[in-house]
């Protein structure tokens, strides 16, 4: 890597982390006040009346979930909104006609990206404490599985934005194809209280592998094979981040 595209990433890094830190109460307080409730009317009121779930109380089972759903959201939401922005206000063809190869600037965009993800699941952490004790059974699992769960998400987002001709096109896919998936994708249960045809259906969410590889870093329990997810995670970060180059290399999508 030359020291021009060093240059090139950590510069378009450090508009996004100004951007994002600039606009806080946009980019970190939705998501903690959101999560806040979410402990507070799942994790405290109802359940109580669950019990335990996968060997622990209810709380300490779906805080991994709720961790992990931020940082998809904020991922996904930072890369669509930032992207279709500079798209639409055309400075995205400055940064096309400039010496920075393609690589890079997916790069940058994928950082940013990257950090309001882990900013925002660090916030929601900070949060949950208030609420419950966490363990963490293996570092290393947890951190890997945010990371690349965030590149999955900045990615899909950056092939949104890439295709979006308007402002309501970046809504579409958050709203009818990624909550659903997230919210389906055993943040609030596991997958052995569904009837084996829904454990079947359950399977083909990608969102499941995340958030139950993400919940055997904390706790050391999961409903699938962690071998298999992080395949399945990685699979996505390479047909994705391939996807995402062609995009670039192209300019589907990118040029008026």
């Amino acid at each position: 890597m030359s020291n021009h595209t060093l240059v090139g990433i950590q510069t378009l890094l450090r508009r996004e982390v100004n951007r994002i830190v600039r606009i806080w109460s946009q980019t970190f307080l939705p998501p903690a006040i959101t999560m806040t409730l979410y402990f507070v009317i799942f994790g405290n009121l109802i359940g109580s009346r669950i019990g335990q779930m996968g060997g622990f109380d209810y709380m300490s089972f779906i805080v991994p979930g709720l961790v992990m759903m931020s940082v998809i959201t904020s991922s996904y939401g930072n890369m669509v909104s930032s992207f279709f922005g500079a798209k639409f206000s055309k400075h995205i063809e400055e940064l096309l006609v400039s010496p920075m190869p393609n690589w890079a600037i997916l790069v940058g965009y994928v950082a940013g990206s990257l950090f309001r993800g882990l900013t925002v699941g660090l916030i929601v952490t900070c949060v949950a404490m208030f609420f419950t004790d966490i363990q963490i059974h293996s570092i290393g699992i947890v951190l890997s599985t945010v990371i690349l769960t965030s590149i999955v998400f900045s990615l899909a987002g950056f092939i949104n934005a890439a295709f979006a001709k308007k402002f309501d096109d970046i809504a579409i896919i958050p709203t009818f194809i990624l909550t659903p998936l997230t919210y389906l994708g055993g943040v609030f249960y596991s997958i052995s209280l569904l009837p084996d045809f829904w454990q079947g259906v359950s399977l083909a969410n990608p969102v499941l592998y995340m958030v139950n590889t993400f919940r055997y870093g904390f706790l050391g329990v999961s409903d699938i094979n962690i071998g298999v997810a992080y395949g399945i995670i990685l699979t996505f970060v390479v047909v994705l981040g391939a996807i995402s180059l062609h995009i670039l290399n192209k300019g589907l999508g990118l040029r008026s």
